[in-house]
């Protein structure tokens, strides 16, 4: 007999009704379901009348189960591996199973479909040509300014997700570190209290507290224009404008460099370099 084949299925990551037809006839023929969320997947089987064969498949059991998994496809049996929702192996340890069943000579075939940063993406009204996923940023504050710090100078628009409890300090370390720049914030895509906020970072930080914090998030957020970009001839400039907010307003070294940085749409470090290099 020869080796199984590993199908990647994406799920729905709201309406139930987003799943093709295709996808439908996979869950229903191969031999297991290697589930991120049995529940969920459950959930999505029972709606399509879809009796099958489901183990669970996540970040706390992807060595053991994976091992389990690859060996049955090694004896033959076809395997559909599902997300939480959307594409397996975005931001989950799908990727994992994949490598290694890729590297056991095991045919990995793709069944696509819904996907939130694409979605999100298509509806932000932002650069669609270019962009960077960065996932989930690091939970803590200290390390998620000096992720976002290896990715301000990235042209293409950025897209994250992030969790309703740390949307907020999240936001401020964008406006923070990138800038006050154009972004969408798409929450609870395809379902019921679908929503999308569209604007600047600071018109939503004074706003903040119109956003419903329930639910998945996923941030579009420009990249650095070239308009942010500073040039030498304005090296001087920002210099000038740092030392008159100095000496008229009184104003602390920190909070000086942070208005700058608003009224020209740049980030802190952006001026700082400009200040010590003028």
């Amino acid at each position: 007999m020869g080796k199984g084949k590993l199908f990647l299925v994406s799920t729905p990551i709201g309406n139930l009704e987003d799943i093709t037809f295709r996808a439908l006839k996979i869950l229903q023929e191969v031999s297991l379901i290697a589930a991120e969320d049995t529940r969920r997947a459950r959930k999505l089987l029972s709606r399509y009348n879809i009796s099958n064969r489901i183990t669970s498949y996540h970040q706390h059991n992807e060595l053991p189960k994976g091992k389990k998994i690859l060996t049955e496809l090694m004896q033959g049996a076809d395997v559909a591996l599902v997300s939480d929702a959307g594409t397996p192996g975005i931001s989950d340890p799908g990727y994992r199973l994949v490598k290694s069943a890729v590297e056991e000579g095991v045919e990995v075939v793709p069944i696509p479909g819904p996907n939130a940063a694409i979605t999100a993406l298509s509806i932000s009204g932002l650069p669609t040509d270019s962009f960077f996923y960065g996932g989930f940023l690091p939970p803590k504050k200290g390390e998620r300014r000096r992720k976002l710090q290896l990715y301000q100078d990235i042209n293409s628009t950025l897209i994250f997700h992030e969790s309703p409890h740390r949307l907020i300090a999240t936001l401020e370390d964008l406006y923070e570190v990138l800038g006050d720049r154009r972004l969408a914030i798409a929450r609870e895509l395809t379902k019921i209290h679908e929503e999308v906020w569209r604007g600047r970072l600071k018109d939503l930080m004074d706003n903040i507290d119109k956003l419903t914090l329930r639910g998945e998030f996923t941030l579009v957020i420009e990249g650095r224009a070239k308009r942010h970009q500073v040039a030498p001839l304005e090296t001087a400039t920002i210099k000038d404008d740092y030392e008159r907010l100095r000496e008229e307003s009184g104003l602390s070294q920190k909070e000086a460099m942070k208005q700058i940085a608003r009224e020209r749409g740049i980030s802190k470090s952006e001026v700082y370099k400009a200040i010590v290099k003028g």
